[in-house]
């Protein structure tokens, strides 16, 4: 927290109270005189009975050296979240378009263009390079943050979003970024430089706010015929010039912004987000990348959870593994690595076997081998394959049954629906759907660590 000096200490006096006051008194005003209409109103006030400050707390960064720590804000019932939701809903859309050439969404995406860069541009002296902005969250100053969401839209030419005028927007923008209070270990504090973490909106500011510094980089890598993308604070770049002249490059770059730090990495191969690339003289390969703190868990077969959360995870890693790996052998590899992670997690064999079949089936391909890996791997990647959409629940035919976990209880759902059909099947109630849902016990980490502190010092109440 020293290190950002992105907080203020406010001591012991909790500002929930004058904060919701504030917040109720801003929207009033807009509503009042007809910058948001009544339905943004009842959507964006805040109901000080339930309103929670938020708290910090810290998670891990085990891939890392020295484990450093990730700040994470627990704002759910903050008084600002819905405000921030609803002005990410509004601005994403429009930073995804603007940023359509230059951002990438997940690996996959990011393959494909790689490849296909590569396939017109690729040398043997071809370099990566991978720069990451060291704690970009914080490190954007609050009203530089407004102003990127401003150039934002005024560059995609709206007036109005959601009927809303720009200046409105902009207004919420800033009262959102400016007013982050949170508790932490007894101590009350004001966010004053960068969102946070866990806040919607912050996400959408952050990359408003790196669109406009990494225009020189992208204006470069379009002039010298090198490839640029961005996710998030994660930068790549591909490109033919000599890697002593990227080293001067990435030195300039660095100053381009005294906010933003890049850290670096150049040579004729890179990890990025879960993918391994590697320029192997004049060739490129690929992989899946597992970070050095990489351990073989999946969510345990004897799990309570539903089986088609079971089902899902063989059919996303052996998905992953077919559009990553660029040669069959470390395809091959990464599926035994896939079988024997599942195997330690008690998933029998035949029900790996089966989810794999199921891949190859969805795909409506042949079960790859060395002659057709390079042909079955082209469906994967140019396949847009989608989950079907959660159904939502009908109460009014559906009954919601939750019940507490224990050791012993793995088939307890199937047996409460066949007892619900002995016992009520031919009865009024025989239409009703039974879902039933399944309560975690508190277990020994739940008394050890606690991350959230007492109600009493995050509400309204207290005071």
């Amino acid at each position: 927290m020293n290190k950002t000096r992105a907080y203020e200490s406010l001591g012991n006096i909790n500002p929930l109270e004058s904060l919701v006051e504030r917040i109720n008194i801003f929207l009033y005003g807009l509503w009042r005189n007809k910058h948001i209409d009544q339905k943004q109103y009842e959507k964006l006030k805040v109901d000080k009975e339930r309103a929670e400050l938020a708290h910090l707390y810290f998670l891990p960064k085990a891939h890392k050296p020295n484990t450093p720590l990730r700040p994470m804000m627990a704002g759910m019932k903050s008084p600002t979240v819905n405000i921030s939701k609803w002005l990410d809903n509004l601005l994403r859309p429009i930073f995804d378009q603007l940023a359509v050439e230059t951002t990438v969404s997940n690996g996959a995406d990011l393959i494909k263009k790689v490849e296909r860069w590569s396939a017109r541009n690729l040398i043997i002296t071809t370099s990566f390079v991978t720069m990451d902005v060291t704690d970009l969250y914080t490190m954007i100053p609050q009203e530089g943050g407004v102003t990127a969401i401003k150039r934002l839209i005024e560059a995609s030419g709206h007036k109005r979003i959601d009927g809303v005028k720009k200046e409105i927007i902009l207004a919420l923008t800033r009262f959102v970024m400016t007013n982050n209070y949170f508790y932490f270990d007894g101590v009350y504090y004001k966010q004053i430089r960068g969102g946070a973490m866990g806040s919607p909106l912050t996400l959408t500011i952050a990359n408003a706010y790196m669109y406009f510094v990494e225009r020189p980089i992208a204006k470069w890598a379009s002039r010298t015929s090198s490839l640029y993308f961005r996710y998030i604070d994660d930068l790549f770049i591909m490109s033919n010039i000599h890697a002593d002249t990227l080293k001067g490059l990435v030195r300039f770059w660095n100053r381009l912004d005294k906010n933003i730090e890049l850290s670096e990495s150049i040579g004729t191969s890179a990890e990025y987000l879960d993918v391994k690339l590697e320029n192997r003289g004049g060739k490129l390969m690929s992989d899946v990348f597992h970070k050095p703190s990489h351990e073989p868990y999946f969510l345990p077969f004897s799990s309570i959870h539903a089986e088609h959360i079971k089902t899902n995870i063989p059919f996303v890693a052996i998905t992953r593994a077919m559009r990553y790996c660029s040669t069959f052998e470390a395809f091959k590899h990464e599926e035994i690595h896939i079988c024997m992670a599942l195997l330690l997690n008690k998933y029998p064999i035949v029900f790996i076997l089966k989810q794999f079949e199921r891949v190859y089936r969805t795909f409506q391909c042949q079960i790859p081998t060395k002659g057709n890996f390079s042909r079955i791997r082209e469906i994967f990647l140019d396949a847009t394959y989608e989950r079907p959409k959660k159904a939502g629940i009908n109460f009014e035919v559906a009954i919601l049954c939750h019940f507490s976990f224990d050791k012993g209880m793995h088939n307890f759902p199937t047996q409460f629906h066949q007892l619900g059909n002995t016992c009520f099947g031919d009865t009024a109630i025989g239409s009703m759907k039974p879902i039933v849902g399944s309560k975690r016990l508190h277990n020994l980490q739940d008394y050890l660590v606690k991350k959230k502190p007492d109600r009493s010092l995050l509400s309204i109440n207290s005071l």
